[in-house]
């Protein structure tokens, strides 16, 4: 039985298309002298094919003006991180204020937890999602060992029911409810790496605050692939990379947010002098005074040459429209490779579970896939013939159609490549 996968129906539909034209701002891996089928992006994002002339313009001022480049660069390193401001706020649906380029992920995270984990008699206990990205895990693990918690009992993770690959809104918000005055903080991955579900933000941080918790989320894979609205939910804190679906290079700076309710409430904090107002920074006082924005969560002054690409990046998306017309074709793309996948299924008589929600709603452009019967051996075949997706153990095969850089051609030339590595 024929699959009737269609390259030139897919063809038709990326000429509809005025976004496709971004495609053509991204560097693809060859294979065999062709682009890659990269599906990756949830991994790490392309190379956008200005992040060369990015680097360059800074390696120049630095050569032309030496220490002065802080002041007379094209872009003065001073005040550097300024300029993620407006186009990170517009990522995670926060003002600029809340928002600030800085360190890498668990870095952040760990920050971010000196303020928002602060355990006081039997209010110590942490929600987080079972199988969470591990740096995730061990991050909280470790704050609570250092605050002489218990971590065998002070960690609350929640697990998808038996038989069950997702987690339950309703399980969440239960565990929440149970918890009660013992719950510090909930910090949760806004969407799992491993499933590639969404959760309700909104719902959780809601709930969180009904029992007087604190409430943050890790947006490594929702940052750039899904719409958020940070400050409008009051999400109190969160977190971000930016190699994966915000393109910035590998070990590219992380984000944080900080709702602006936070900015002054004396929060304990760990500070440097990056934080301390701008105006008298160089005065080299020895009290601090603080921002009074997000930008008092800085301790060093920014990593230039790291952050050039990744404003390189954020100015793609400005230009495609932002995220939420990246989103309509996110789902049109995501919808098209899981209807894709299914003739597969149904061409080979081969059990591809999609276990990704199917519910827009719940899910951003990733999917996860269980090739029953098939292992490690399929993920092996894919790569041979030029896809790049990647294994999760025990048995998931993980890929993204990027709207900034996949095509619906991308997805109809991996169907057929995966009908032919399955018969």
């Amino acid at each position: 039985m024929q699959s009737q996968i269609s390259i030139s129906e897919a063809q038709a539909l990326d000429a509809a298309d005025p976004l496709s034209r971004f495609r053509e701002q991204f560097i693809f891996p060859q294979h065999n002298g062709y682009n890659a089928l990269y599906f990756t992006g949830n991994s790490l994002g392309l190379q956008p094919t200005s992040a060369k002339e990015a680097l360059q313009v800074e390696l120049d001022d630095w050569a032309e003006h030496g220490v002065e480049g802080h002041f007379r660069a094209r872009h003065p390193w001073m005040h550097y991180h300024e300029l993620f401001s407006e186009k990170l706020a517009a990522i995670v649906g926060a003002k600029p204020s809340e928002v600030v380029a800085m360190n890498a992920l668990t870095v952040n995270l760990h920050l971010l937890l000196v303020s928002f984990y602060n355990p006081q008699g039997s209010r110590k206990k942490i929600i987080c999602e079972a199988k969470a990205f591990p740096s995730d895990r061990y991050a909280l693990l470790s704050q609570i060992a250092f605050h002489g918690g218990n971590p065998d009992t002070d960690l609350i993770e929640i697990a998808p029911r038996d038989g069950e690959n997702l987690i339950r809104l309703e399980d969440v918000l239960s565990a929440i409810d149970g918890a009660g005055e013992k719950l510090a903080t909930v910090m949760m991955g806004g969407v799992n790496y491993y499933t590639g579900q969404l959760h309700d933000l909104k719902a959780i941080t809601d709930a969180a605050h009904g029992v007087g918790a604190m409430c943050g989320f890790d947006l490594a894979h929702a940052a750039g692939n899904v719409p958020l609205q940070l400050h409008e939910m009051e999400v109190d804190f969160a977190c971000w990379c930016t190699y994966k679906y915000l393109n910035s290079g590998p070990g590219s700076v992380g984000g944080l947010f900080i709702h602006e309710k936070h900015h002054n409430a004396g929060l304990p904090r760990l500070e440097g002098w990056w934080g301390h107002d701008k105006e008298t920074r160089f005065k080299m006082d020895p009290d601090y005074l603080s921002m009074g924005t997000a930008e008092s969560w800085q301790m060093s002054n920014a990593p230039v040459l790291n952050m050039a690409i990744h404003l390189a990046s954020l100015k793609i998306f400005e230009d495609a429209g932002g995220m939420d017309v990246l989103r309509e074709r996110a789902l049109r793309l995501t919808d098209y490779l899981e209807q894709t996948i299914e003739k597969v299924a149904e061409a080979t008589s081969t059990n591809l579970e999609i276990i990704t929600p199917s519910n827009h709603s719940e899910r951003g452009c990733q999917l996860s896939i269980v090739a029953h019967g098939q292992g490690r051996e399929l993920f092996e075949k894919l790569s041979a013939n030029g896809v790049i997706v990647d294994w999760r153990e025990p048995a998931v095969i993980r890929m993204a159609p990027v709207p900034l850089y996949n095509s619906f051609e991308d997805i109809a030339r991996f169907g057929l490549i995966l009908q032919d590595s399955i018969n």
